[in-house]
């Protein structure tokens, strides 16, 4: 599959569509996500055209990825998180937890309390 540049992530690191943004390098962005399951929970988004964790592990530059997990890690500790989260990595239509529905990798940061829309994803996959 190719690299759709007119994914909705792509046209928030374009500027097309605003976000909330926690945090932002020159390689990465962090942003609320807008159905939130929990009561933090931002998405960690490379800016480079990568549509999975496995593409970005195996085709990122040296700096996009260290550009990456530091934007990652800012993004924590602007939040206050260094313990009790999650990071979830969503690859593939037919990924076996949660589809990936946007393919431009992201990495899901999730703390706290579960929201009514981690409750409804559980009845879903039930």
């Amino acid at each position: 599959m190719k690299y759709d540049e007119n994914n909705v992530f792509a046209k928030m690191i374009r500027g097309e569509i605003p976000t909330n943004k926690v945090y932002e390098n020159d390689h990465a962005m962090a942003f609320y996500d807008i159905n939130p399951m929990f009561s933090t929970h931002v998405l960690v988004i490379p800016k480079g055209p990568y549509q999975n964790i496995l593409d970005f592990a195996q085709n990122a530059s040296t700096d996009e990825q260290t550009g990456f997990w530091d934007c990652f890690a800012k993004t924590a500790d602007k939040l206050g998180i260094d313990c009790n989260f999650n990071c979830l990595a969503n690859a593939g239509v037919d990924a076996p937890f949660v589809k990936q529905s946007v393919f431009h990798f992201h990495l899901h940061l999730v703390a706290g309390n579960k929201t009514g829309a981690f409750k409804e994803l559980v009845a879903e996959i039930k």
